[in-house]
């Protein structure tokens, strides 16, 4: 029978609870010093057990997963933990989607490529010394918002980066893997779609937006006192939140992601597979404009464990992403077309 695998973190639990619900084993590789947590969930049935992720690319590792008929669902611990070049080059177990898209992800000019080729409305990126308006710099990686910061001139950046270099947050010459992006303010709102190269259907399977330390709660602090106590804020990601959209903006929505799937399936074979995430801002004139996408399971899904109100309309029974994914699986086992979805 085939297992579901993943690496214990980010939204494991809503990944195997779903194969389980789908009928499909479940497997999870975790960390020791997390191996706790898991043990207190049934729908759990084998563990590998790691001192660190990277150690999935062991020989030992991958005969175990492929052993046990294995599918690895891949998700952002993978990208940060493991590393984007050794999932292409050393990790040989099938992945659910396309796993040459998450190289895209990682780089933030070719994300940038990639958007601009759906056709989606974008947002200025800068050379630090080209700073000349409000800009949210962000640090390499998938790390959910760490270490991310604000600056209006190079100056500002310049001051910024050499404290952490002086702190050993970041090395000497790093900042040139800094992307530097016009900062638009605005609403956040993350869209969490699904596409089925064997149906061919794009689902919007829910809306969320995050919730970032002190920069989401730099409003409850009287503007006076923001000025002298010169907090900056910060953007690590502590949680998400539920959000409906007005119905008359869920056509551009579909539209959205319909337009993203058609540029990967031109720029990167074999195309969008499965769960991704377009995320952007409604600005003050109500125009949505995308600054980020994630082409995987994104964490604001565990919202959904029993469905949002928009997979709710489409399947009319519980349906996180996590039982989406494995319903795909299912789907391609029956028509015999395992290689439409794994890479």
């Amino acid at each position: 029978m085939t297992t579901v695998s993943t690496l214990g973190s980010h939204c494991a639990l809503q990944l195997l609870k779903g194969a389980k619900d789908e009928g499909l084993n479940s497997l999870i590789i975790t960390k020791k010093s997390r191996e706790s947590l898991y043990r207190r969930f049934p729908f759990i049935d084998n563990y590998i057990l790691v001192d660190e992720f990277k150690e999935i690319i062991k020989p030992e590792i991958q005969s175990q997963l492929k052993d046990s008929e294995s599918v690895l669902i891949p998700h952002g611990t993978l990208i940060s933990e493991v590393g984007i070049e050794k999932v292409e080059k050393d990790l040989n177990v099938p992945i659910f989607g396309n796993k040459w898209i998450l190289r895209w992800e990682s780089d933030r000019y070719l994300k940038e490529k990639l958007m601009k080729a759906a056709g989606l409305r974008s947002l200025k990126s800068f050379k630090p010394e080209e700073i000349d308006r409000l800009c949210i710099v962000k640090l390499p990686g998938a790390a959910g918002g760490k270490g991310y910061f604000i600056v209006s001139s190079y100056d500002e950046f310049r001051k910024i980066v050499d404290d952490l270099i002086s702190r050993g947050s970041v090395l000497p010459g790093s900042e040139e893997d800094f992307y530097i992006q016009e900062y638009s303010v605005g609403v956040p709102v993350y869209f969490q779609y699904f596409y089925s190269p064997i149906t061919k259907n794009l689902e919007l399977l829910g809306i969320d937006r995050r919730y970032e330390t002190s920069a989401d709660a730099f409003g409850r602090i009287p503007s006076k006192h923001q000025l002298a106590s010169n907090i900056s804020p910060t953007y690590v990601v502590v949680g998400n939140i539920p959000l409906v959209l007005r119905e008359s903006l869920l056509e551009e929505a579909f539209l959205i992601g319909a337009q993203f799937v058609k540029a990967a399936d031109k720029l990167v074979p074999p195309g969008m597979i499965g769960p991704f995430c377009i995320e952007g801002v409604y600005d003050k004139d109500g125009l949505f404009i995308p600054f980020e996408f994630s082409a995987r399971i994104v964490a604001g899904t565990n919202l959904y464990l029993n469905g949002s109100p928009y997979s709710t309309m489409l399947y009319n029974e519980p349906m996180s992403m996590g039982r989406r994914i494995s319903r795909e699986i299912n789907l391609a086992k029956k028509k015999d077309i395992m290689h439409k979805i794994l890479t």
